[in-house]
């Protein structure tokens, strides 16, 4: 089969298009056919290596999986031993490993059936990103008629969130550039903050739930934002250090929120089957609508991260695969 693959960690140049040996799937697992992949930020890190705790766990020296992608929608081709959810055929949506390739291998768990009205691409991109806005705002506790910051409003994750913020009942704020204003009130949110000229920190509004996804601000910051009891879940981490990214102000916060009336929590997503069947019915009910930026090749993969990697990206990008 056909795969976007690596040797070494670094720059988009690491990566190429080869002709590798197609997996097996093992006992729990299906094989798919892969029409579509996501492109999530956790690809471009484990592109870079970075941080480099993440490398304790995908290979120190250089990765111990030399392929990449994990979001993904297409059909099964092949049952594992024990596998009796899905059947050959099956047009399936979720995570999988390496789904910038034709086919790849995904646990059961780990994947749902493909919401009948999206077309392959579209329910590629919801896998990681709409799991993980799904499980900050539950973390976050997010209750109807709550005000609502969500930073980076037009990121993968952030394009998420402010749907299903709203899809709970909330009054959402969002903040984009200039030029990305207007997709996120296409989005949904009551309204858009420019971070480039306005502050939300400058003390003219608070919010009972900020979802943190991009900008990197500092927990004084998110304080000063928040009203005297509310949370904040720090969910992004880019531009933090290159050792633990964004983990050491997560940690942080959860610290100090020993010792104050807020809460400043992080966030772990956990990849389930029950997140992504929620996910299904708020797609199907209508009040959740990937957005993608573009739809890409293959060959197109390290093009889309270095655009991803530089801020360029607006919504998902998919991989057309087959």
């Amino acid at each position: 089969m056909r795969a976007v693959v690596r040797d070494s960690y670094g720059t988009a140049d690491v990566l190429r298009v080869a002709e590798i040996a197609k997996p097996t799937p093992g006992p729990g697992e299906v094989l798919v056919q892969v029409e579509a992949g996501g492109l999530d930020r956790g690809a471009w890190h484990l592109m870079t290596g970075k941080p480099y705790l993440l490398r304790l766990v995908f290979g120190v020296r250089r990765p111990r999986n030399p392929l990449l992608g994990r979001e993904l929608a297409g059909r099964v081709v092949a049952l594992g031993e024990g596998v009796s959810k899905f059947a050959e055929g099956d047009e399936v949506f979720g995570i999988g490993e390496g789904s910038f390739a034709q086919y790849a291998v995904a646990r059961i768990d780990k994947l749902a059936a493909k919401p009948a009205g999206l077309a392959f691409a579209e329910a590629a991109v919801l896998g990681i990103s709409a799991t993980t806005a799904l499980q900050a705002l539950r973390h976050g506790k997010i209750q109807a008629g709550q005000k609502v910051l969500i930073t980076g409003a037009s990121g993968g994750v952030g394009s998420y969130a402010v749907q299903l913020a709203k899809a709970f009942g909330a009054e959402v704020t969002g903040t984009a550039s200039t030029a990305k204003l207007a997709l996120v009130q296409k989005f949904g949110a009551d309204h858009v903050l420019d971070y480039t000229n306005e502050d939300f920190a400058d003390g003219t509004h608070r919010y009972d739930l900020i979802i943190d996804l991009a900008g990197n601000p500092t927990l004084k910051r998110l304080r000063r934002a928040l009203t005297k009891t509310g949370t904040a879940v720090i969910a992004g981490g880019e531009g933090g250090g290159p050792i633990s990214g964004g983990t050491d102000r997560q940690l942080r916060g959860q610290l100090l929120s020993l010792f104050i009336r807020q809460r400043l929590t992080g966030l772990l997503a956990k990849e389930n089957a029950a997140d992504l069947e929620i996910l299904l019915e708020l797609v199907e009910a209508g009040k959740v609508q990937p957005s993608i930026d573009s739809v890409v090749p293959l060959d197109g993969v390290p093009q889309a991260l270095v655009d991803l990697g530089d801020g360029l990206v607006s919504g998902k990008i998919a991989v057309a695969v087959s």
